[in-house]
């Protein structure tokens, strides 16, 4: 009796369980394709400032100077300061989303001497606290709620360091959707951009030479902002996109598992109520005939009376 109860309060749990992944998977589906949306409202704009961008790099002269595209060939690659964004999630329960872009990182910055460290989800900054890695700053209720105000808020930030000579490079570590059902960890440099776009064709299309109004300097400091903005923000949503798909693949796995587990059980319990229901009627039939030898007994006696 104890091994069926046991069995059937297993199975409730299981039940339990099944019902709050459930749950979970309809809400990253939903937040999922919410994010895709917004991406997807910005993305012709920011795709449009790119061209803008790229195609006002092209047509500057050899010799033109700006504080953003500086390279700083002159100072050792050792001694460079780097500053890598991490972006992670603030919640777990997703799979290898959260371990795959933390160990990307990790293995970035054994490479490099000088580094500062920026977080973004909680996962990840409690796991370079855990290992004694320095974080320079993390960025706070960015990670499950992506937005552009955020995303210009982190490149202001990123692009005074850099003017102020306070890093040399820009790069960051986030989880690119590859595809509607795959995602990887992927790591982008972000400055200077000079060095990142000097030979980059607009769509395959012939390069032109533009004479720049009212100076190549004034439009980069207009462009390059909003520019980094959008292309953190994009990083930003496409991250939060592939965490919510990477917990729609863990909790149907789980959903999937439970089914599997249930029916185990199932089986199982169904096997012990036989049995038990098997030695009761074995219990009956064995008292009900211990009964019949007692009257046929007792009847023996009345007679030989």
């Amino acid at each position: 009796m104890s091994a069926i109860r046991e069995i059937k309060d297993r199975m409730t749990g299981i039940q339990s369980t099944m019902k709050i992944t459930k749950a979970m998977y309809m809400i990253s589906s939903t937040k999922m394709n919410k994010a895709k949306q917004s991406l997807a409202n910005t993305e012709p704009y920011f795709y449009s400032l790119q061209k803008v961008m790229l195609t006002i790099l092209q047509s500057m002269p050899d010799n033109f100077h700006h504080p953003y595209l500086d390279e700083r060939e002159y100072i050792n690659q050792d001694n460079q300061r780097r500053a890598v964004i991490c972006v992670t999630g603030d919640k777990g329960l997703a799979g290898a989303y959260n371990h795959n872009v933390l160990k990307m990182t990790e293995q970035m910055l054994k490479g490099f001497k000088n580094y500062k460290l920026y977080m973004v989800g909680e996962v990840g900054r409690q796991y370079f606290m855990r290992r004694h890695i320095p974080i320079e700053e993390n960025f706070l209720y960015t990670a499950q709620n992506p937005t552009l105000p955020k995303a210009r808020s982190m490149a202001s930030k990123m692009l005074d360091l850099f003017e102020n000579k306070k890093i040399d490079e820009l790069y960051i570590v986030y989880t690119r959707m590859e595809s509607s059902t795959q995602f990887a960890p992927d790591i982008e440099q972000l400055l200077p951009f000079y060095r990142l776009n000097r030979d980059v064709e607009v769509d395959g299309e012939q390069k032109m030479s533009y004479e720049l109004e009212p100076s190549p300097k004034v439009l980069l400091d207009t462009v390059i902002p909003d520019y980094l903005a959008g292309y953190l923000y994009s990083c930003l949503v496409e991250s939060y996109a592939a965490e919510h798909f990477a917990r729609m693949q863990a909790m149907d796995s789980a959903n999937k598992n439970g089914e599997d587990l249930l029916a185990q059980l199932s089986l199982q319990y169904n096997r012990q109520r036989q049995a038990q229901i098997t030695q009761e009627i074995t219990e009956v039939a064995a008292g009900a005939k211990a009964r019949k030898q007692q009257l046929e007994k007792k009847r023996r006696r009345a007679t030989c009376k």
